[in-house]
């Protein structure tokens, strides 16, 4: 036919770029140069949904590479968070590397990726914290060894603590704490109201769980004097504070309120190991040394 022109071997087909709206990313923890704690997962959020038929995608679009071989699994905790933790926790001194390629690759909702992604970290010594709430005393260890043994008060009967292990999200020098702001009560006149900054801040939930000092409660290690922070000394609470990062276990037992949400900070570890594998696409996974 006139004007037409048969293929030839050298042809090439055109490659197709997918159009449409971007997918982007609002966060990813941790950064890149820091230094954890074993229990940190990574954790990828979306600006928007991503559907669940796409998310297998997702996952084989990140590669992890630790210097020793791991195993751990993704989890999709809601279609806009998705963390990977190992199975036990991470190994001290472990490096750890992911590079997501989402360029081209789809949420299933007509957003498609633009970007790479990377992160480098290193898993810092093994720092773990025991609140027993019965107790009234909190205990630190690093490598398996304790290093002090701290008087603390939890939560009351009426606002318990979170139980299970919940990893530490942040720290602040001073926070602003207002019973307004975590739902307890806005009203002034309300005896359970209260409105204070406080030292030595280590969260350990969004939700509002700190390890902290509070000058309602200067002399802990005798009762319940928290709506569910976790109540150290002065001193001990500046030590904490100066010894904890992002990442390092908290665990608390004898408090009647529950494990905290996987998603309420990271607080994966409350999850069994099945649990966590049937929130993921792709299962279990081995990272590349």
């Amino acid at each position: 036919m006139a004007g037409s022109t048969a293929p030839t071997a050298t042809t090439k087909k055109k490659k197709h770029h997918p159009t449409g709206p971007p997918m982007l990313l609002s966060s990813i923890a941790p950064l890149s140069g820091s230094t954890v704690g074993v229990a940190m997962p990574i954790s990828i959020v979306f600006t928007d949904p991503v559907k669940a038929s796409a998310r297998k995608g997702i996952e084989r679009h990140i590669q992890l590479s630790t210097s020793v071989p791991v195993t751990g699994a993704w989890h999709w905790f809601s279609p806009r968070r998705v963390d990977f933790r190992p199975k036990a926790f991470w190994k001290p001194g472990t490096t750890v590397s992911m590079v997501a390629s989402f360029a081209h690759v789809g949420d299933g909702f007509g957003r498609y990726g633009t970007h790479t992604y990377t992160r480098q970290f290193t898993i810092g010594a093994d720092v773990r914290t025991h609140v027993y709430v019965n107790q009234h005393r909190t205990v630190v260890t690093r490598n398996g060894k304790t290093l002090r043994t701290m008087p603390s008060d939890a939560g009351s009967p009426d606002w318990p603590t979170w139980d299970g292990t919940m990893a530490v999200v942040n720290k602040s020098r001073t926070v602003r704490m207002t019973s307004c702001s975590v739902h307890i009560t806005c009203n002034k006149a309300n005896p359970n109201y209260y409105d204070v900054v406080l030292p030595w801040d280590v969260r350990i939930t969004w939700s509002g769980t700190f390890l902290h000092y509070s000058s309602g409660d200067p002399h802990p290690g005798h009762g319940y004097g928290s709506h569910g922070c976790v109540h150290l000394s002065y001193d001990d609470a500046r030590w904490y504070y100066d010894l904890s990062k992002q990442g390092d276990p908290v665990t608390v037992t004898g408090s009647p309120r529950g494990k905290a949400a996987g998603d309420n900070g990271y607080a994966g570890y409350d999850l069994s190991w099945g649990r966590w594998l049937a929130g993921s696409a792709l299962k279990q996974v081995t990272t590349r040394s």
